[in-house]
């Protein structure tokens, strides 16, 4: 009888330790959390999904970045394949997207406000202050104004509204390609100090690291200030009540953007972990603000 009650305990224990283990895993399992961030290659977009990452990974989350065109991730948000995009910019650039794809996401705030389009020449190019001068001008950039991915708004912008809009048809024409293609063939200008003509947009470092003038646009074709959100794919707020509570207190100015920017596509170019470290060195209090 002594000896049935002992083996009895012993299971009992066992089933106890066993049960206290898997509870253990599970708790553990359950702190790594999995989280995909689209974005699309434009420089506020890497910076603050990176910045992003970093901050989460922290916190004991798993994040998994996704380079793709605007309207991939948009169509990931809706379809729920990606969990967050950092660059939805309203209510002009991204208005198709909205359009399709509104009534299936989360917007979770607003963080930058005070982006706007452009399309810019380095200050040495004279006679060309406008998009209206473009047009007499064009001989003097080739023919072509360098432009970036062609899913992107700023490109629509400038293919259905700028060239069209400044009687460019014809005379000129957008030749899409990258954002570190644009930005390349803009430094490779500018060493030489040729004349170029790119699409471009606020904010950006290449306005803190080159001269550079917007062209006017009395015509508004690339439309007035915009702000930048965060979206979310439904359902995100009730799975990560944590995170979406993060993310609506997230906000940045155009000097902390800048000096993230210049870290990571300057001085640690390639190393974006190490240029969010050295930011949040910088700037110890910012975590704060996201309690």
């Amino acid at each position: 009888m002594k000896r049935v009650l002992a083996l009895a305990m012993t299971a009992t224990l066992a089933l106890g330790a066993a049960a206290c283990g898997a509870k253990s895993d599970n708790a553990s399992a359950g702190s790594k959390k999995k989280i995909t961030i689209g974005y699309m290659a434009w420089d506020e977009a890497i910076a603050a999904s990176h910045l992003w990452q970093h901050i989460l990974e922290e916190k004991g989350y798993q994040v998994q970045l996704k380079n793709l065109e605007a309207g991939l991730v948009y169509g990931g948000l809706a379809n729920g394949n990606i969990d967050l995009f950092l660059d939805g910019w309203l209510p002009q650039t991204h208005a198709s997207y909205m359009e399709k794809y509104g009534d299936k996401l989360e917007k979770l705030g607003v963080w930058y406000d005070d982006a706007s389009l452009s399309i810019a020449v380095p200050k040495y190019v004279e006679g060309v202050d406008s998009l209206e001068d473009l047009a007499a001008k064009a001989g003097d950039f080739g023919g072509q104004i360098i432009g970036i991915e062609p899913g992107a708004g700023l490109t629509k912008a400038t293919q259905e509204k700028v060239l069209p809009g400044y009687g460019l048809d014809g005379k000129m024409k957008l030749k899409t390609s990258s954002t570190p293609a644009m930005l390349a063939a803009l430094d490779g200008a500018i060493a030489d100090k040729k004349p170029i003509v790119v699409t471009l947009w606020h904010p950006h470092w290449a306005y803190a690291k080159y001269e550079l003038k917007d062209l006017a646009d009395p015509k508004g074709t690339l439309g007035a200030a915009e702000q930048i959100n965060t979206f979310a794919r439904k359902g995100f707020g009730k799975d990560f009540p944590e995170v979406t509570k993060m993310l609506q207190q997230f906000k940045m100015d155009s000097e902390q953007l800048a000096s993230l920017e210049d870290l990571m596509f300057n001085t640690h170019k390639g190393d974006e972990e190490k240029a969010v470290e050295e930011w949040l060195k910088a700037n110890p209090d910012y975590l704060k603000a996201l309690a």
